[in-house]
């Protein structure tokens, strides 16, 4: 059967078997299926707050996530408040803001929509400067990094890429100003 045939008939039966609600995130005529931005946003609220230590003296922390979208640059944008605790800092905690850009990925063994390599764009820190705030918005972006990689987007069930014995893939990955697309297969 050709390869466009298949996907057509992979997503002809994944229509029949998907609640109601969920069809209107699937294109059928196209094959593909969009996440809306809010509903990716209620998704990765749900994985916060993160924390991880760094050279056994600093913890960083990440919360309140808010999630935009870069279609010009087909990236994810994650901005989250900050936290950098250390015994060597005179206040103990240092407070702020972190801004990351990430590439997507697929991850078909959890059927996972995944950030790929984050990158920290910006970090500003309250009540520290000089030399100080220039290593710990290092070590925090470093961090910052570290914590969102890989970190999920949105899961697939086994029911919405599935009918029967037939499997649908995900292909490309889009990301529009107000949510990320997804090409099945």
């Amino acid at each position: 059967m050709p390869n466009r045939s298949r996907r057509h008939l992979c997503l002809t039966f994944l229509g029949a078997s998907l609640p109601w609600r969920a069809w209107g995130a699937f294109n059928f005529w196209n094959s593909e299926y969009t996440a809306s931005r809010s509903e990716l946003q209620a998704m990765i609220a749900t994985r916060f707050p993160l924390s991880q230590r760094y050279a056994q003296i600093v913890t960083v922390a990440l919360t309140d996530p808010q999630l935009a979208l870069n279609a010009a640059a087909n990236r994810a944008a994650v901005t989250a408040r900050v936290s950098i605790a250390s015994p060597l800092l005179s206040a103990g905690q240092v407070r702020g803001t972190v801004a990351l850009s990430s590439a997507l990925s697929y991850d078909p063994v959890l059927r996972a929509l995944r950030l790929d390599q984050p990158k920290a764009e910006r970090l500003e820190l309250q009540g520290v400067g000089g030399a100080d705030a220039a290593r710990l918005r290092q070590i925090g972006g470093l961090v910052a990094q570290e914590l969102l990689q890989g970190q999920v987007l949105r899961t697939f069930t086994p029911e919405e890429l599935s009918f029967g014995r037939k499997t649908c893939e995900i292909g490309d990955i889009t990301v529009l100003d107000d949510g990320i697309r997804v090409q099945l297969k």
